[in-house]
């Protein structure tokens, strides 16, 4: 990818391509590569043809010229109407475009996080500011998650139990979904679903700062969708 995206997850070697495409008898897996003058290759495509229509199952690039030439091909190909796509909600493909509203995204579900070990899993992942936090977390379905728990992330990441005043209180849910850098933790709050419970000059650390700390530089997402899991 252009930028490493959140969601993606690891295949292994009998891993197939192989998804519902949601076009009726559909041609076979077709694959595009896009190579370098000296023969690497950089970047890749799968998609499948039926009636006009070419539903693009992977856009993979190592860089940004790789992804602009394999959209340049699937666009041009030829007796095609038009292309159908599962991206991220952050996809570049409309800013290629020199009519961007030629793209018609529709919103659908297509990641869901469910944190079993919320210390290691916070752990885990990488921040983008320094942060020094207690959450508050409350789990009925992962009891042993439920309680208070100090995240470091100022050089080592650390987050372990606590019995420090709370910053933050919320649910597995929650922090589930800002987990991987997409949905952030200030919108939750604006729907009342985070609260901040030491707010203003009292707090050691503000709302803000940790909903930018978790953010992620491209928005998640899984390349199967609602398919998933493809392998």
């Amino acid at each position: 990818m252009i930028t490493p995206v959140c969601g993606l997850s690891g295949r292994v070697p009998s891993w197939s391509p192989a998804q519902p495409t949601g076009l009726a008898e559909p041609t076979a897996l077709r694959f595009a590569v896009h190579r370098e003058p000296g023969g690497e290759a950089t970047g890749y495509a799968l998609y499948r043809s039926k009636a006009g229509v070419a539903r693009v199952i992977e856009v993979a690039a190592a860089s940004r010229q790789s992804y602009a030439a394999l959209w340049r091909f699937l666009i041009d190909l030829d007796a095609h109407d038009g292309l159908v796509y599962d991206g991220a909600v952050d996809e570049p493909l409309k800013h290629l475009l020199t009519d961007p509203c030629a793209v018609r995204p529709t919103v659908t579900d297509n990641l869901w996080v469910r944190l079993v070990d919320i210390d290691r899993a916070l752990t885990a992942r990488r921040y983008a500011t320094p942060l020094d936090v207690v959450l508050e977390v409350q789990d009925t379905f992962c009891p042993w998650n439920t309680g208070r728990h100090r995240l470091c992330a100022d050089g080592d990441f650390a987050c372990e139990p606590t019995r420090a005043r709370p910053d933050l209180r919320l649910t597995s849910a929650e922090l589930g979904a800002a987990y991987l850098g997409g949905t952030t933790l200030s919108e939750l709050a604006a729907a009342r679903r985070v609260e901040e419970l030491r707010p203003g000059a009292v707090a050691a650390v503000s709302l803000a700062a940790v909903s930018l700390a978790f953010r992620g530089e491209r928005a998640p997402f899984h390349s199967s969708g609602w398919a998933f899991p493809a392998f």
